[in-house]
């Protein structure tokens, strides 16, 4: 889960802005805790393109 659409119960603000210290605390937690939670979408789609990409150019060379 990414950061940029939760809302913090202490100040309600975006979690993603970092307006209270719970906020930032999340934030940073957030950063940490997953590889992938700074990746956008298109990213994650981009990069699941080229590895079917690569996997099918394998699959060709050795058939």
């Amino acid at each position: 889960m990414t950061y940029d659409r939760l809302v913090c119960a202490n100040c309600a603000a975006p979690v993603s802005e970092g307006r209270c210290p719970v906020c930032r605390a999340n934030r940073e937690r957030l950063q940490q805790e997953n590889f992938f939670s700074g990746l956008t979408p298109m990213t994650l789609i981009a990069l699941l393109a080229v590895l079917i990409a690569a996997v099918a150019l394998l699959a060709h060379q050795t058939a």
